[in-house]
């Protein structure tokens, strides 16, 4: 399955999930973020590849589903912008939310 963590700026949250989760060796993983100044920003290539899109907030969504077409499933996480890259507490937090959906 391929997977694509979304958040706004692709720096910390999305980042981060896509650290921990990218050698699991039972998925594809990659991330992105909706803002033009985004790390990597989220396109129709992505999406296309994505089987799931986890998103962090549902502004996420919102954002995604204005502008895109042929959207995989959409799952949001509910994770504020809160957390820097690979905080513990924010591993610990994906963890809890996304092994339910990618075991």
């Amino acid at each position: 399955m391929n997977i694509l963590f979304i958040c706004s700026q692709n720096k910390w949250r999305s980042r981060t999930a896509e650290e921990i989760f990218k050698n699991n060796g039972l998925h594809q993983v990659r991330s992105a973020g909706t803002k033009k100044t985004a790390r990597v920003t989220i396109n129709q290539k992505l999406i296309d590849w994505s089987d799931i899109l986890i998103v962090m907030e549902n502004k996420h969504k919102s954002f995604i589903k204005e502008r895109f077409e042929n959207l995989p499933k959409i799952i949001t996480l509910d994770i504020p912008d809160d957390y820097q890259f690979m905080d513990p507490e924010l591993i610990e937090i994906l963890h809890l939310k996304v092994d339910q959906w990618i075991k």
